[in-house]
């Protein structure tokens, strides 16, 4: 395909292609081409293109109809002037090191628990239900059980086949309620799709919600002047990367991607907390390159959220073990 320079220039600003996806008999190749405006032609052989996300010229690129179906008219412009200018500069965003960070914590975590057995005799325990085979789960349940090992915090498990009933789940989680050697219950999400989850959360002690799932958390979250017992891990991992870095949320425009229940939404209303202002909009996905360029702080993928996610899992567990012995 031809580069953007060796295109037939119309202005000092655009330049017309035609871009074809259809084979001719007379065609060598199956790739598509870069065919003259003149001789574009049809087949019954089409295809789809899809563009590198990243920034190119092709990304900005406006198409409009033609009567043959089987051609596309494309029109490339000029990126924004603020993206051409960023993209000329070293990056600037301060790059917050999630790994670094959940280090600190679960080196922190482990000397709590070591001062409460100390102390107390007694030893926090974090119960996890594992319901089906996906790899996905099974891998993060593995994690965390690790995690437990390494702060010293005593780990249960409860793994159940796809097919369990809610009933079996239900019951595994009243006994980890009744356990006095439990102080924190994680239900492995997803659920299988015959079991409701919203049963499944609304079962777990409010006290031993170490997940911060629990309708009862997420509403005093979303309350003013209501304070949850526990915060999901995730988003507090996102404030707690914030707050270690410096970064002043008060006043700030902040832009939340995605609105789960897990992560979005306890995010936003966390944000909201810091009076940051108000409101909600949906975009789309980051570019990392583009956005360091141009943001004061960033994350990267992997090394910058997830390693946070069961760090604050494991700090959740201690203060409940700490809120249930009343230990400070």
């Amino acid at each position: 395909m031809a580069s953007p320079s060796s295109m037939t220039t119309t202005s000092s600003t655009t330049s017309k292609l035609v871009f074809s996806g259809c084979s001719t008999s007379s065609s060598s190749s199956s790739s598509p081409r870069l065919l003259p405006l003149t001789t574009a032609t049809t087949s019954s052989k089409c295809r789809a293109f899809h563009f590198h996300r990243r920034f190119n010229p092709l990304r900005h690129v406006h198409l409009r109809p033609c009567k043959n179906p089987t051609t596309v008219f494309a029109q490339t412009i000029s990126p924004p002037s603020f993206i051409a200018a960023a993209m000329a500069t070293e990056p600037s965003a301060k790059v917050i090191d999630g790994k670094r960070v959940a280090k600190e914590i679960r080196e922190e975590v482990a000397a709590g628990v070591s001062k409460m057995k100390e102390a107390l005799g007694v030893v926090p325990g974090l119960a996890v239900i594992l319901v089906g085979d996906r790899k996905d789960s099974a891998t993060y349940v593995r994690n965390k059980k690790k995690a437990c090992e390494d702060a010293g915090i005593k780990s249960f498990e409860a793994c159940l086949p796809k097919d369990a009933t809610e009933e079996e789940v239900l019951k595994h989680i009243s006994s980890f309620n009744n356990d006095p050697a439990v102080h924190g219950i994680l239900v492995q999400l997803p659920l299988p799709s015959h079991i409701n989850e919203q049963n499944v959360l609304n079962a777990v002690c409010i006290e031993k919600d170490v997940d911060g799932f629990h309708p009862l958390n997420i509403g005093r979250l979303a309350m003013r002047d209501r304070e949850p017992l526990f915060v999901p891990c995730t988003p507090k991992g996102c404030i707690e990367l914030l707050h270690r870095y410096g970064v002043v949320i008060k006043g700030k425009r902040a832009v939340v991607i995605g609105r789960s229940n897990i992560v979005g939404m306890p995010a936003a209303l966390l944000l909201q907390d810091s009076e940051s202002p108000r409101g909600y909009r949906l975009v789309g996905d980051v570019c990392y390159d583009e956005a360091r360029q141009i943001a004061s702080a960033i994350t990267p993928v992997p090394g910058g959220v997830g390693p946070m996610t069961i760090a604050m899992l494991l700090s959740n567990t201690l203060t409940s073990a700490k809120r249930i012995h009343n230990f400070n």
